[in-house]
């Protein structure tokens, strides 16, 4: 079985619920899903600056956590970024 989820802290919400390429209709786009606490990991680990462990101290989460949700949440950037798919940022919590 499983080890239970930890619950995560998060501090604000995107203003924005989808990025894409510009011209290009979100429904012939492929989409990836950047969850909310990937969004909160970036934010503190990037715009904040934060260390890794000050980042999973923000979001009352282990270390290896933390760089695990940066690491896919940088990924999913990436790849959107690259590759020309539209990020959709979630905007409600979904358990």
């Amino acid at each position: 079985m499983a080890r239970p989820k930890k619950c995560r802290r998060i501090c604000g919400r995107a203003p924005y619920s989808c990025f894409k390429p510009n011209g290009v209709p979100t429904t012939e786009l492929p989409q990836i899903e950047l969850l909310a606490e990937e969004l909160e990991a970036l934010r503190l680990a990037d715009f904040e600056g934060l260390s890794q462990q000050e980042g999973a101290d923000q979001m009352m989460i282990s270390r290896q956590t933390f760089g695990n949700i940066v690491k896919q949440a940088r990924f999913k950037v990436t790849s959107c970024l690259v590759q020309g798919k539209a990020l959709m940022l979630q905007t409600e919590n979904k358990e």
